[in-house]
């Protein structure tokens, strides 16, 4: 079951948090204040997704990984720790940052700073993120080989 649930959670989880970003770059892009205020209030919202996926997607990996050895498994642990303070750190208190200045109007230089500190630290995570998503098929496919050979 958690061979399932794994892979869903950490899908879920990847495309919210790109959901997010690129919804954050195309506002910006346009340029309306209107959108950019509504864009960066409804992402705190979408944190009763992300943060559950992201939960369960950590729990189920040290599960399934527990008496597993191997680079790409050790590679997939010591990126989790980066991807957990990246968001816990920098993600989550810009977000509430820039949602707080967004609902007071405040699209202010402090507002466009920490926009771009969170869109950096959001590039980092979506890219560790998918590495290991690259690295989970290719543990899956492994497993996959050794259970047909056995």
């Amino acid at each position: 079951m958690l061979k399932i649930i794994h892979p869903i959670a950490g899908g879920v989880a990847l495309i919210t948090v790109l959901v997010f970003w690129v919804s954050t770059v195309f506002v910006e892009l346009t340029g309306q204040p209107a959108t950019v205020v509504t864009v960066k209030m409804a992402i705190p919202w979408g944190f009763i997704l992300l943060i559950p996926a992201l939960i369960v997607t950590g729990v189920s990996g040290v599960v399934l990984s527990k008496h597993r050895r191997g680079r790409l498994v050790d590679v997939k642990r010591r990126r989790m720790p980066v991807i957990a303070a990246n968001g816990v750190f920098i993600l989550l208190p810009a977000a509430f940052f820039l949602a707080f200045k967004a609902a007071a109007g405040e699209l202010d230089l402090w507002f466009y700073a920490v926009q771009s500190l969170e869109l950096l630290a959001g590039a980092i995570n979506i890219t560790l993120l998918i590495l290991n998503l690259r690295d989970g098929v290719r543990l899956s496919r492994r497993l996959g080989k050794t259970q047909a050979a056995c």
